[in-house]
C-alpha cells in the first residue's frame, strides 16, 4: 500500500493568470452577475419567480457572508489528478484519482492508503475515474469505460472493494464534457451529472442520458416522480460537475459554459437549462436561467458543497474558491477566496467536523506554461486541503 507524507503548508500567491478545464474560452474579464429578472421554466410543482437582483461583489473585496474561509492546511500532497471525495468516518475520506483509477483512503492526520483500483476504467482527456459516493455498504463510482460512461457500485467493507454491479451504462463518452459528479440526495436517491460528450444536440434530446442530471433508485431503477418516466431529472446541460443540496432540500448545480458564461443553476424537475440554444442568462421563458454566471476566466466550476447557508464552488481556470451565501433558496453576492494560491481547484466537500476539504488539479495537463493559451499555477503538485470556516 502506498503512503504519502502530509505537510502543513502549501505554496503562496502568484500573479493572476487563469486557465480552464477546457481551453476553448477567450481571456475575458468581468464580475459574476445575477439575472436582471430571474425566470425559470416551471417544473411540475413550481411557479415562476422573479427575485430582485443585487450587484456582484468585487473580487478584491470579498462580500460579508454568513461564513467565510479563514485558514487552510495541507492534509496530503503528491496525488495524481484527484477528482472526488466521499467521507466514510469523522476523520477519513475516500478520494478518487481520475487517471490512475485508484481509490485512496485519506485521513485527517495525513495518512494516505490505496484501497483499490477500479477495473474497466479507460482514462483519456477529461475521462477516467470521476465521481464517488458511499451509500450503505456500497461504494458508487462514475467512470469512463472503453465504450461509454457508467455508474457502478461495489460492496465496500471499509477497507476493500468487491465486484462491480452496473447501475447505469450507455452514457456517451468523449475526450471532453463527461460530467461525472454523483451524489445521494436528501430523498435517498442517486443523482448523476452527465455532460454532452462534445455533441451539443444530446443535451436537448430527452431520450439521451447525456447533458442531463439523472435521478435513480440506489439499484439503478427509475424512481416514481421523475418528470419523463426515465432517469432524466433535468436537461439542457453542457457539462455539469457540481451538485449539492441546501438545508431546504433545493438542488444546486454548477456548469461549465463554452465561450461566454459558466453557471450556477437552481435545479427543478423537468426544467430545460438551455444548452446549446442559450448560454448563461437569456431571459427566455422557454429555458431556466442560471441564478449566477461567471466568465470562464474567473471560474470553470467543478465541484460544489453546501454548509451553513453557503454554497462553496471550486474553480479550475479561475483557481478560486467562490463563496455564495444562500437565503431562503436565493443566492447572494459571490465572494472569491484563495485566488491563484493553490492552483486549479477541482472539488470541495464538507467534512463531518464542519470544515471543508478541497482537491487541486494541477497535474491534469490542462495548465502548462507552454499551453495554449499559456497559464500559470503555483505548483505542479496536487493536494488535499482542509479549510477552516469562521462565522455563525
Amino acid at each position: 500500500m502506498r503512503r504519502l507524507v502530509a505537510l502543513s503548508a502549501v505554496a503562496g500567491l502568484l500573479v493572476l493568470t487563469a486557465c480552464g478545464d477546457i481551453d476553448d474560452s477567450p481571456q475575458a474579464t468581468g464580475q459574476p452577475t445575477t439575472p436582471p429578472a430571474q425566470t425559470q421554466a416551471p417544473g411540475p410543482e413550481e411557479t415562476t419567480t422573479e427575485p430582485t437582483p443585487s450587484p456582484a461583489s468585487s473580487p478584491d473585496e470579498p462580500a460579508a457572508g454568513p461564513v467565510e474561509p479563514t485558514d487552510v492546511a495541507t492534509i496530503a500532497r503528491g496525488l495524481n489528478v484527484p477528482w472526488d471525495i466521499a467521507f466514510i468516518s469523522d476523520d477519513e475520506a475516500l478520494v478518487s484519482e481520475r487517471n490512475t483509477a485508484r481509490i485512496l483512503s485519506v485521513t485527517a492526520d495525513g495518512e494516505v492508503t490505496e484501497v483499490g483500483v477500479v477495473d474497466g476504467v479507460s482514462p483519456g482527456g477529461e475521462g477516467g475515474l470521476q465521481g464517488i459516493a458511499v451509500h450503505e455498504d456500497w461504494l458508487y463510482v462514475y467512470y469512463t469505460a472503453a465504450s461509454d460512461n457508467r455508474v457502478v457500485r461495489m460492496p465496500f467493507d471499509g477497507s476493500s472493494l468487491g465486484d462491480q454491479e452496473v447501475i447505469i451504462d450507455g452514457i456517451p463518452k468523449a475526450g471532453i464534457h463527461n460530467g461525472g459528479r454523483i451524489r445521494f440526495g436528501p430523498d435517498g436517491l442517486l443523482y448523476v451529472a452527465t455532460g454532452d460528450a462534445s455533441e451539443t444536440g444530446r443535451s436537448q434530446d430527452i431520450d439521451s442520458p447525456a447533458g442531463k442530471i439523472l435521478r435513480l433508485n440506489p439499484d439503478g431503477s427509475v424512481p416514481d416522480g421523475n418528470p419523463f418516466d426515465s432517469a432524466v431529472w433535468s436537461y439542457g446541460h453542457r457539462n455539469p460537475q457540481g451538485i449539492a443540496w441546501d438545508d431546504g432540500g433545493q438542488l444546486w448545480a454548477s456548469e461549465f459554459g463554452q465561450n461566454t458564461w459558466d453557471e450556477l443553476n437552481r435545479i427543478q424537475a423537468g426544467n430545460n437549462y438551455g444548452w446549446p440554444t442559450v448560454e448563461g442568462i437569456a431571459g427566455d421563458g422557454d429555458f431556466a436561467d442560471p441564478v449566477l454566471q461567471w466568465q470562464p476566466v474567473q471560474a470553470s466550476p467543478s465541484g460544489i458543497a453546501y454548509t451553513r447557508d453557503t454554497i462553496f464552488m471550486a474553480a479550475l481556470r479561475g483557481q478560486t474558491l467562490w463563496q455564495i451565501p444562500v437565503t431562503d433558496g436565493e443566492a447572494g453576492d459571490p465572494a472569491p477566496f484563495y485566488t491563484q494560491e493553490f492552483g486549479r481547484l477541482r472539488h470541495v466537500e464538507v467534512a463531518p467536523d464542519g470544515s471543508l476539504w478541497m482537491l487541486t488539479n494541477n497535474t491534469d495537463g490542462r495548465c502548462r506554461p507552454d499551453g495554449n493559451p499559456p497559464c500559470d499555477v503555483p505548483t505542479d503538485e496536487d493536494f488535499v486541503l482542509r479549510v477552516t470556516l469562521d462565522g455563525p
